[in-house]
């Protein structure tokens, strides 16, 4: 049998099974046992937290051998065949590659005859922003007063290019990007079921990586199972993801609060030579500062952090205004690495940026080699040099 990836294995195939999006599952659960239920849904967010797995967790729920019900029993002929995706009155559309008039007018013309075998035909078209104006104004009459045996459930990355005459026909659910800490613990619940050992700065890296998304936390993580052969250590991750060790960012932050200019050059040469973004290098910096601004403010590092005792230390050497400082410089200078003859040159400079708005009295002279010029060299004042004049 062929391998199947983390994200189709154990999507999931129930609402309480769900993570992250529990303001729609009970609307929607409410709904199914009060029998309330609308005739079009829309699910709105980013890519992979969980709209076209409630589409399908809603159809089981609809069409159930038990009857309509929020907890589907996952058995019957209309659950298996939902799961596997096979169902004959369950039609999923994809509406980036069926966008015109044509298509939906075929749906709808399929859409006025009664189920094969279940108790409503549902609709459900991913991507919906993406159909011509035309296939929308061709949908209008049908999605306001649809036959009782259709459900249309639409589902969306872009709601902003929906027409507000669609949106008016839709009870609307926005799903919720995922959070880390609720990414770590999926994965970790998943992994040890795969008896797989996982590093748990790892997990939090994936997470991180995802940006929100569940479904690209599990593709990072089967990638990284391949990469690192099985032991997901936080080293192997930050490999395999290309991000910079934090180790780099706190001999940064040393330097700077050290005002040791050839230390910071030396962490510049260094993240040149393995070859890192310093685009990524001054947002981490950013999201570092923060941390020891928090440590500042509270007068101790979070509790949950790896790195709770450099940042304690950090907390002390820099003064809130430095902090807040270097925050500034490293959000401003990310724009402005599109604009430098080079990475590393504008990472250097937005560096030495930092040192050099620092207060008078905070950073040493800098040290040229030539000699100071002589106080007899010197400009005369503008008294001096209207006395000379005859």
């Amino acid at each position: 049998m062929s391998y199947l990836v983390l994200a189709r294995k154990w999507r999931p195939r129930s609402f309480d099974t769900l993570i992250g999006q529990d303001h729609v599952v009970r609307a929607l659960t409410h709904a199914l046992s009060s029998g309330r239920l609308h005739h079009a849904w829309l699910f709105t967010g980013t890519r992979g937290v969980g709209k076209t797995t409630l589409s399908r967790i809603l159809a089981k729920s609809l069409n159930c051998a038990q009857g309509i019900t929020a907890t589907p029993c996952g058995h019957c002929q209309a659950c298996t065949e939902i799961d596997a995706g096979r169902y004959v009155d369950y039609i999923e559309l994809d509406a980036a590659s069926n966008r015109g008039v044509d298509e939906m007018t075929q749906l709808l013309e399929q859409a006025v005859y009664a189920p094969s075998s279940g108790r409503f035909k549902v609709y459900m078209i991913d991507e919906v922003h993406m159909l011509t104006g035309h296939a929308f104004n061709a949908m209008l009459k049908t999605l306001e007063e649809p036959p009782e045996h259709v459900k249309f459930i639409l589902a969306t990355t872009d709601p902003q290019k929906i027409p507000v005459t669609v949106l008016s026909r839709c009870l609307q659910f926005n799903l919720k990007q995922m959070t880390v800490p609720a990414i770590v613990d999926h994965l970790q619940d998943i992994l040890a079921q795969e008896s797989v050992p996982a590093d748990p700065q790892g997990l939090r890296l994936l997470a991180q990586a995802a940006a929100g998304s569940m479904r690209d936390a599990l593709s990072l993580t089967d990638q990284a199972i391949s990469f690192s052969a099985g032991d997901l250590t936080a080293a192997a991750v930050g490999e395999m993801l290309g991000t910079l060790d934090q180790s780099h960012l706190l001999h940064l932050l040393q330097a700077l609060a050290a005002a040791d200019a050839p230390g910071i050059l030396a962490v510049a040469d260094d993240l040149a030579a393995r070859g890192l973004s310093f685009q990524a290098a001054l947002g981490d910096l950013a999201v570092l500062l923060s941390r020891v601004a928090i440590a500042q403010r509270l007068g101790h590092a979070q509790a949950d952090d790896p790195l709770a005792e450099d940042i304690t230390a950090l907390a002390g050497a820099l003064t809130p205004d430095d902090v807040q400082l270097f925050y500034a410089v490293a959000v401003h200078s990310r724009h402005e690495l599109a604009l430098a003859p080079d990475e590393q040159a504008g990472f250097v400079m937005a560096c030495l940026r930092m040192l050099a708005l620092l207060p008078e009295g905070r950073v040493p002279p800098v040290a040229m080699g030539s000699p100071p010029v002589a106080q007899a060299d010197a400009p005369r004042s503008t008294a001096a040099t209207a006395a000379a004049l005859p």
